[in-house]
């Protein structure tokens, strides 16, 4: 028996590595912001293939399934970067780091604009150009189409915190501070997607992993678990109401089937056996939403896999 169990193990563990997912390769893009802000060349990097890009041009997402928070915007005619993810050093070669910071510049070299950014890492795409401030959210198609059933998200994860206590909210011309915290955020999400008559995208959650980072990590941890619930994650033991639903204004965005931008509208808890279409996976080293955050924040992140129970 002992020797049956051996062979047998109850659940065998099985890793799969993700696409880009150990951000040893990197896009590096070459963008010349407008005149009127200096008209520097900024440099906005991509996980994905090899590449150099020195134009000023919506960059391909169909090369990868990482976008992130680096923007290329083109606002009322003007040429603005933000860069919160770049590369850096990992445990076991080139990682990605996210940092919470002001993107800020001078019009004219003289009346200075600064909003917060935070450094998030997402699959999907970013909707390039992006031509607004308001509900940045919809300027992100989430997700990508995935059909299997992971157990767990598995990464390599360092995060420092300044804990201070105080958030800042920071936009244009108005920066506020007030008590509170911001942890970093990991989430996986799988959905069952549809689109309606009208191109409406509606969703049921099907599987749900979030764990947050509240402090400072001694150096790297490897390995660091998000495991999956599937079915309705709100009836289970370690829920908390950041695992729910996303709506008002936690609302994600997709682009449909005709090309147009339209919310997620996720109506409800999945059955544990349903199947799934999409994946939502976001990293984040804050989670108070658009331009409120701790400055500082900084979370790196390495060799992103998904494990499976076979």
């Amino acid at each position: 028996m002992l020797l049956l169990v051996a062979l047998f193990p109850a659940r065998a563990q099985r890793v799969e590595k993700v696409p880009y997912g150990d951000f040893e390769h990197w896009t590096v893009r070459h963008i010349k912001e407008s005149a009127v802000l200096g008209g520097e060349v900024k440099t906005v990097y991509v996980v994905g293939p090899d590449e150099t890009i020195d134009k000023n041009t919506p960059y391909d997402y169909a090369k990868t399934i990482w976008a992130s928070s680096n923007a290329y915007a083109r606002v009322s005619g003007v040429t603005k970067t933000s860069v919160t993810m770049e590369p850096d050093q990992g445990p076991t070669g080139t990682c990605a780091r996210l940092t919470t910071r002001f993107a800020s510049c001078k019009v004219a070299g003289l009346v200075e604009i600064k909003v917060l950014a935070t450094g998030a890492l997402y699959w999907g795409r970013m909707l390039e150009p992006v031509t607004g401030v308001k509900n940045p959210y919809s300027y992100m198609d989430w997700g990508i189409p995935f059909t299997k059933r992971p157990s767990a998200l598995l990464l390599d994860c360092k995060a420092e915190l300044p804990a201070t206590g105080v958030l800042t909210k920071g936009t244009t011309f108005r920066q506020k501070e007030f008590p509170g915290e911001d942890p970093c955020q990991i989430m996986l999400l799988l959905q069952y997607r549809w689109e309606d008559a009208d191109g409406n995208i509606h969703a049921k959650r099907v599987g749900t992993a979030v764990r947050r980072i509240r402090k400072s990590t001694d150096g790297w941890i490897r390995g660091f678990r998000a495991p999956v619930v599937y079915g309705d994650a709100s009836k289970q033991p370690g829920y908390q109401a950041y695992m729910g639903l996303l709506r008002g204004d936690l609302t994600l965005y997709a682009v449909n089937s005709r090309g147009q931008r339209k919310p997620i509208l996720e109506e409800g808890w999945a059955a544990p056996e349903d199947p799934c279409t999409h994946a939502v996976l976001q990293i984040t080293a804050g989670c108070q939403g658009a331009f409120t955050g701790a400055l500082g924040n900084t979370l790196w992140i390495d060799n992103v896999r998904l494990e499976y129970a076979d």
